[in-house]
């Protein structure tokens, strides 16, 4: 097991009160005790709906190492024979710690933000960067005000390549992270109707991921999607942030990183684009056009960092999408295969249009249909009405003909759909189940996208646990 901490370094980092018998070193940091692998310093972080110190003594079961604490929670855990590190603010002191994980770092850092594309552009240069180096990137979606810091604590001191992922659904969120961060290479993906509710329009979500480009090292790059009617905007705000280098990626012909050729599959994309002045030629093993935009994204972080971009394309061939976003199963119906696309994870307008686009492009088997299930997209204030009515655009006149529809703001979209579009609305998820379960037939193709918060994960199990399923191959010989 090795060393991510000395107990030395660990107390210096957070300007800590060390109580009981240190260990020598940490192998890994924890704020969850259910998660905790023994030899970890577990952080009693105090969230809004749960305590870490409440987990003390689930923590030690489990084998911390050393407990982090507050000051304040001392007299409540007396009895507890752990060694100990007491602080004044726990998630303060992670923040110091990943601080001084960043500045013990000769890593070359990448920092990724955008409405869309945030997580899988993330997965996918830890994938290729796998492929020439050691490469630390965030578990999951941890892009928040203690996901951000928990990842650089978590750093370790020989790593090649580090990936970050910054979120925000509020101005003022990302400045903090990304200072913490401070990258050599920012990317902002897309900006998009994601959490509208708390903006007046799109140029607001503009100026607040552009906060991302006050962290970049000097000398460093912003990397900004070319083909986005908001680039002109961005480009100045980077700018005007001190960024000296700003490139641009996408099929624009002034792009930096310039898709040249694309050929769009059921189950993998071929491209060429021009990176760093070379052709590149990739087959990308996760299907999609906006799959390929976030690989151009990929392939210019990857030259920007002096990585090497021939066995980072190379790479990409056996790319797969994660759960809840693109995963594909195959379903054993008795009477045949079905595919199921999950895309359960989250939803935006725009994410919404590159899903219905993936589903137009697999093909169906025989007699089968393509269906969407589409749950509400959250956080979009007074827009929702008229963004949830706009999905009909995505879907009339396409080779989707079969809808589902749940949650409150999907009954916009189920109002104004033809007749010739088979429509069924339903309020919630456990209402939607039984009637999915019942529907689907041999050689359909499902695919089921909503935000995160309405559930449709359950309608992603459900027919998982009715149907014995593996995940499709992507990968293509």
């Amino acid at each position: 097991m090795s060393a991510l901490w000395t107990s030395e370094a660990l107390v210096d980092a957070m300007g800590g009160r060390p109580i009981g018998t240190m260990p020598e070193s940490i192998s890994g940091i924890s704020i969850d005790s259910r998660s905790l692998q023994p030899g970890d310093a577990f952080f009693a972080i105090k969230g809004e709906a749960m305590d870490g110190h409440d987990f003390a003594t689930a923590a030690i079961k489990a084998g911390a190492g050393v407990l982090v604490v507050a000051e304040g929670k001392l007299p409540a855990l007396g009895r507890l024979t752990a060694p100990m590190i007491v602080v004044q603010d726990v998630l303060a002191a992670l923040e110091k710690l990943g601080v001084a994980a960043r500045a013990r770092s000769n890593a070359k850092i990448i920092a990724v933000t955008g409405s869309a594309g945030k997580t899988t552009t993330k997965e996918a240069l830890r994938h290729v960067l796998s492929a020439v180096g050691k490469v630390h990137a965030s578990a999951q979606s941890f892009n928040n005000h203690w996901g951000v810091p928990l990842t650089l604590a978590r750093m370790p001191d020989d790593c090649d390549y580090a990936v970050f992922e910054i979120g925000m659904n509020h101005p003022g969120e990302i400045r903090p992270l990304v200072k913490m961060v401070r990258p050599h290479v920012a990317i902002v993906t897309l900006i998009a109707a994601a959490h509208l509710g708390f903006f007046r329009n799109l140029d607001e979500i503009a100026k607040a991921k552009a906060e991302i480009f006050e962290g970049i090292e000097p000398g460093g790059a912003a990397l900004l999607n070319r083909d986005d009617a908001r680039w002109k905007l961005l480009d100045k705000m980077a700018r005007a942030a001190g960024v000296e280098h700003v490139f641009g990626f996408g099929e624009n012909a002034r792009s930096t990183y310039k898709l040249t050729k694309c050929e769009l599959h059921a189950d993998h994309s071929d491209i060429t684009a021009r990176i760093g002045g070379q052709d590149v030629i990739a087959r990308i093993g996760a299907p999609g056009r906006h799959m390929v935009q976030n690989v151009l994204a990929v392939l210019g972080a990857v030259h920007l960092v002096e990585a090497d971009v021939g066995k980072a394309a190379e790479a990409l061939a056996d790319l797969s999408a994660e759960r809840g976003r693109g995963k594909r199963h195959v379903l054993r119906h008795p009477k045949g295969p079905i595919t199921l696309i999950d895309e359960s994870y989250n939803a935006n307008p725009a994410s919404m249009a590159a899903a219905m686009a993936l589903l137009n492009a697999t093909p169906v088997t025989d007699d089968g249909r393509r269906i969407a299930v589409l749950g509400d997209m959250l956080e979009l204030g007074d827009h929702s009405a008229k963004l949830h009515a706009d999905l009909a655009e995505l879907i009339v006149g396409t080779g989707t003909n079969t809808v589902f529809l749940g949650g409150p703001e999907m009954r916009a979209l189920a109002d104004i759909l033809p007749d010739e579009i088979k429509t069924e609305y339903r309020a919630g998820v456990e209402e939607l189940k039984p009637l999915l379960l019942s529907t689907l037939k041999a050689g359909d193709v499902v695919m089921i996208k909503s935000s995160k918060g309405i559930g449709f994960s359950k309608l992603v199990e459900a027919l998982l646990g009715k149907y014995p399923a593996e995940a499709a191959g992507t990968k293509q010989n």
